[in-house]
């Protein structure tokens, strides 16, 4: 392990990548400081430019950009309680009353030490976990697969808020998935006559129109305005307040990498686990929202860490661990390459360069950011109405570079007015995706368990691996089905 992660650390200090790899950082910070682009739209804006480069360059570039945009969403959130990203808005909680205290610097450095502590904890968890885990999936047959992409989806359905918004929008995204011709027979599904649809829908286009148009339309009719912000410093390494957090840095960090592994949860959920568990085991519970330190630990470690820790699935198992990571295996596929077992053993360069390069990019979090909130402060101050445009456009190019397809900008465009309807009742547009990424994968693979047992479905049960996970899978929808049963019983008797 250790020679071929050097051997992708020699990759990635050749001149020409750690070039891109900077720029990738600076790119991400951009892109995840300014609200209403995160990383899922920075990644699909940036898609078309890795087509030209080798495959490897490609990934370092993407997953750079990735690492960067959740570290970055912290700097509005603190400054301005507005976050740049979903996984910064716990940091807002106690980010913003640091900085109507006074302590914006503080508290911007205590959000740069946690996110890059959290990131490298998550980095080595990558390194080590994947190929484990990937030995453990080489066990996997078609059965296992199955049940893998029903935990998928479940844990999503289950995280939705509302358990029934969760399951509508997994289901929706099994049905979108089915459009297009069928991989085992040949038949057209739901394509009625349209020979744009004979390929499907594509993943580019759902992704774009229901996080990047839709935020677009959300933040175009958001007529609110930004104070300008006075200088700010920054201090990272601040000794009394990094004994302060120790517990909560290591504690969050851990509880980042568990929760990134489990497909289809993310670093936004990792925050917000965090941060309840840092709550409950404080001494001064009380204290949390009104600009405790330990309030800013929490979520940045963790969900860099559980950042890192989404990739382990999408590398080992060929399973998204987030909305981010389901575009970057898009763009696996689209470079003619498939994560999963085999990966490890048939791309192990390519993997171990990736690994290298962003736990460089953590170390390079520490390095820049300091001088990047510098200028950001004075950035951020252009208005909405000049980058929303250029996000549009931006929007336009990509998708239709990606299939030359005029029909998938009008497919964009539709699910952007979709996915701006759906936020109004606060639905949860990443088990749309999910839905629409594992569910080609749950299709042909209950196709092909049931070919092996004649149609028998007792396969999913007589194999350990895939009635375990199955079984998990079950227990998260009656815990998610039970829980509010039990708080609205506790309610009527204290009543």
């Amino acid at each position: 392990m250790l020679e071929h992660f050097l051997g992708g650390l020699a990759v990635v200090m050749q001149p020409l990548n750690l070039l891109l790899l900077t720029s990738a950082v600076f790119i991400g910070f951009i892109g995840g400081a300014l609200p209403g682009i995160s990383g899922v739209i920075l990644v699909v804006i940036l898609l078309p430019v890795t087509y030209g480069m080798e495959p490897t360059t490609a990934f370092m570039v993407l997953t750079a950009i990735y690492g960067a945009t959740v570290f970055s969403g912290l700097i509005t959130a603190i400054l301005y309680r507005a976050p740049g990203t979903p996984e910064a808005v716990m940091t807002a909680f106690d980010g913003y009353p640091m900085t109507q205290r006074g302590e914006a610097g503080k508290a911007l450095g205590i959000g740069v030490l946690s996110s890059a502590i959290g990131g490298i904890v998550g980095t080595i968890a990558l390194i080590i976990f994947t190929p484990m885990l990937a030995k453990m999936a080489l066990k996997f047959s078609s059965p296992e697969y199955f049940a893998l992409a029903v935990l998928g989806l479940t844990v999503v359905a289950s995280l939705g808020g509302r358990l029934i918004y969760g399951l509508i929008g997994a289901a929706l995204g099994l049905l979108i998935a089915t459009v297009g011709i069928d991989p085992l027979t040949g038949t057209s599904r739901y394509t009625f006559g349209n020979l744009n649809l004979a390929e499907g829908v594509g993943l580019i286009p759902v992704i774009v129109g229901l996080f990047a148009v839709s935020e677009v339309m959300k933040r175009t009719l958001d007529h609110g305005s930004h104070q300008p912000l006075t200088k700010v410093k920054v201090k990272i390494f601040d000794l009394p307040i990094l004994r302060q957090i120790g517990m909560t840095l290591s504690r969050s960090s851990i509880i980042g990498v568990v929760i990134g592994i489990l497909p289809g949860i993310g670093a936004s959920t990792a925050a917000m686990v965090s941060y309840s568990e840092t709550v409950r085991w404080s001494k001064h519970p009380e204290k949390f929202g009104k600009g405790a330190p330990e309030g800013i630990a929490a979520p940045e470690s963790a969900n860099n860490a559980a950042a890192m820790g989404a990739l382990v699935p999408l590398f080992a198992l060929g399973i998204p661990g987030s909305g981010t990571t389901a575009v970057i295996l898009g763009a696996f596929i689209m470079h003619g390459l498939q994560p999963g077992p085999m990966f490890m053993l048939t791309s192990s360069d390519l993997i171990y360069a990736v690994f290298a390069g962003l736990f460089i990019v953590n170390f390079m979090i520490l390095l820049f950011s300091k001088p990047f909130i510098m200028l950001f402060t004075k950035l951020l101050n252009v208005p909405y109405s000049a980058l929303g445009p250029i996000i549009i456009m931006c929007c336009i190019v990509g998708t239709y570079s990606v299939r030359n397809s005029l029909f998938d900008v009008w497919l964009m465009l539709g699910f952007g007015v979709a996915g701006y309807l759906l936020e109004k009742i606060n639905f949860p547009l990443v088990s749309i995706i999910l839905g629409l990424v594992l569910g080609p994968i749950a299709e042909s693979e209950l196709r092909r368990a049931l070919s092996m047992s004649q149609g028998d479905v007792s396969i999913f049960l007589t194999r350990p691996i895939s009635a375990t996970l199955l079984g998990i899978a079950l227990l998260l929808l009656a815990v998610t089905l039970i829980t509010p049963l039990i708080k609205r019983a506790r309610r009527n008797a204290t009543a």
